[in-house]
């Protein structure tokens, strides 16, 4: 119980003493050593206000460290009186520190990490061991990460739409050993959402993996084969996490404010309504892979969009809109495979099917791959 409540609070408080001008990476050495003193003394029992407490423990080892720093007393007059406990002290800082750990100057690389590190509360082990590098790796991509944020300094948060996509590439790495980074991304994208509850897109960011989140439980066999979406038992994905997210996004649809991550998760909610795959309602695909385009030149949409236009249209003419597509881009030849499979060109079904697995990022879509252009050969 302790463990998760200072887990929970130690970004806001992060968050409250970079908001205060203080510099990130000070700011966290000293939210961490008042987490030491929190683990020492709260298993006896938490505070009445305990992100007060663990602010008021940070704001004095702050101003140690800087007491002890030549600019002394420049920068004690600006932190040594501190604010009285208030309004400004119960404010949620989850986008602004979110925003901060996003910097544009950041790569996306250095800016998951960060996020993880700063807001998610993760060791610098654990996500080392998430994205299978070396701990001391990742350790100098923390430290490279907040060395280029050192001098920047902002009372403000920045571009909204940064922060959703590092909380979607985080999602999008799924599950990797101990920890579940997309587990990781839907609990940082509900603080985010808490913090910004008049944001349509951070609340179609939330319902998106929510979606797609509720069929992770079918998404492989027993001894880790990829199964496909159309193969799926229907009956193991997540009825309750379903309902969730087209609650959460027909309230963003409702505003009236319409963006790339809604039309996403509505795509995922006609997948996830359908009870079984030759029920799903592709035209109605179709048409938000439409608006979708609109609104992004993401190559990624034109390539599912050509999937989408071979079952409305037939495999002729999703090979027709796939024509289009950057030959180059990942699941290129896996959705030219599928299609010339559909159209009856065995032949060439196969030999995309095997580029796309010397193409596959992962063991398990390389292995199901293989199977698929085994299955032609055989059959």
């Amino acid at each position: 119980m302790v463990d998760e409540l200072i887990r929970t609070l130690a970004p806001q408080v992060l968050g409250a003493l970079v908001r205060r001008g203080a510099d990130f990476a000070t700011a966290e050495d000293a939210v961490q050593e008042a987490l030491v003193e929190a683990v020492r003394r709260w298993p006896d029992g938490a505070p009445d206000d305990p992100k007060a407490w663990l602010l008021r423990v940070a704001g004095r080892k702050l101003i140690d460290v800087q007491r002890s720093e030549a600019a002394r007393r420049r920068r004690e007059e600006r932190v040594h009186d501190e604010p009285p406990p208030g309004p400004t002290e119960q404010s949620d800082d989850t986008l602004l520190l979110l925003s901060r750990c996003c910097h544009p100057a950041l790569s996306p690389a250095s800016a998951v990490a960060l996020t993880l590190r700063a807001v998610g509360g993760l060791t610098t082990a654990q996500i080392a061991r998430a994205f299978l590098v070396p701990e001391a790796t990742m350790a100098q991509r923390i430290s490279r990460a907040k060395r280029t944020l050192a001098g920047e300094r902002f009372g403000t948060p920045g571009d909204v739409r940064a922060v959703l996509h590092v909380l979607y590439l985080i999602f999008n790495e799924g599950f990797t050993g101990e920890i579940s980074l997309a587990g990781e991304a839907i609990r940082l994208t509900r603080q985010l959402a808490a913090a910004e509850p008049g944001d349509p897109e951070i609340a179609g960011l939330l319902a998106l993996m929510l979606l797609h989140h509720a069929r992770r439980d079918a998404r492989y066999t027993a001894d880790g084969q990829l199964v496909p979406l159309d193969e799926q038992d229907r009956t193991r994905w997540d009825t309750a996490m379903i309902t969730e997210g087209v609650d959460v996004l027909q309230t963003a649809l409702s505003r009236d404010r319409f963006g790339e991550y809604q039309a996403q998760a509505a795509i995922a909610a006609l997948h996830d309504d359908a009870p079984v795959a030759a029920e799903t309602d592709w035209p109605q695909i179709l048409e938000w892979y439409d608006e979708l385009a609109r609104l992004t030149d993401n190559p990624v949409v034109a390539l599912n969009r050509a999937v989408a236009v071979g079952q409305v249209d037939g495999p002729r003419a999703g090979l027709a809109a796939l024509a289009d597509v950057d030959p180059r881009l990942a699941r290129w030849d896996a959705v030219a495979a599928h299609l010339h499979e559909r159209a009856g060109d065995t032949e060439r079904a196969i030999r995309h099917y095997t580029v796309a697995a010397d193409r596959a990022t992962s063991s398990a879509e390389r292995t199901h791959l293989i199977m698929q252009a085994a299955r032609l050969r055989t059959g």
